[in-house]
């Protein structure tokens, strides 16, 4: 491809956003219209976690439900875009010198398919997904995305998905509720980072103390953008797709780079 693709980062929220009609939901739905078609999606979720690092290699990968308690209606989505074997291969490829492996062990979970439902709703374009690494600390997973760069230049579109506020322990159940003064400090803060390429204040964003510990109580929803700070490169523009949190503690913030 000539022109090298975006990379995305969507703040997912609640699994209920892959069936709801919302700000959220008609802004990321709209984010692809002036993206160039990609010829594969790679997703970097929160929600696969593993001792190392894997990539799916299932030419029909399964689609994880991988919660529970929720309505019919999101049981009932469907999104079985075909697998991208020969993508991972080129993936696991360009991060051989990293020890990264391919599996068909895992599918699409919630990370990937409930934004995809939105972003790509015709289920198109081959899909596949990278692990976070439960091992690496914050600068191995920025290095990882540092050396995913060189796959925007292969039609590949990387997406991060997770949130840069999430913290289910004090949610409101009302996903309209006035954000927590914390939460938005700290999502502005990351925002700022980003736009500024500030990318040690990404690196290292429990310096911050307080809004840090509450906005992030455990990494694997930060992660995802760590990755995304790691692909951006110097001339990039950054744009918001959405910015907004849901449920007083979950950043739905969501962001193109390039």
């Amino acid at each position: 491809m000539s022109k090298k693709m975006p990379v995305l980062f969507i703040g997912h929220g609640s699994p209920m956003n892959a069936v709801l009609n919302n700000e959220y939901t008609e802004a990321i739905g709209q984010s692809t219209k002036n993206i160039p078609k990609p010829e594969a999606i790679l997703v970097i979720s929160a929600h696969w976690e593993t001792e190392g690092t894997f990539i799916t290699s299932s030419d029909e990968p399964e689609q994880i439900y991988d919660f529970y308690g929720f309505p019919d209606e999101l049981y009932n989505l469907k999104y079985n875009p075909t697998g991208s074997r020969k993508y991972a291969q080129i993936v696991a490829e360009e991060l051989k010198d990293s020890n990264v492996m391919l599996t068909e062990k895992w599918g699409l979970d919630h990370g990937a398919w409930a934004v995809l439902s939105h972003l790509y709703p015709k289920g198109d374009i081959p899909v596949f997904q990278m692990s976070l690494n439960k091992l690496g600390d914050e600068q191995y997973h920025y290095d990882l995305g540092r050396k995913l760069s060189k796959l925007r230049e292969k039609g590949i579109l990387i997406i991060g998905s997770g949130d840069i506020v999430h913290n289910l322990g004090i949610m409101d159940y009302d996903m309209n509720a006035t954000p927590f003064e914390w939460a938005s400090e700290f999502d502005n803060y990351i925002c700022d980072a980003i736009v500024n390429r500030k990318h040690d204040n990404i690196i290292n964003y429990q310096k911050i103390g307080k809004s840090a510990k509450l906005s992030v109580p455990t990494k694997e929803h930060y992660l995802p953008l760590i990755y995304i700070a790691g692909i951006q490169d110097e001339e990039d523009e950054v744009n918001f797709i959405y910015k907004g949190i849901q449920h007083s503690s979950m950043s739905m913030t969501s962001i193109q780079i390039g």
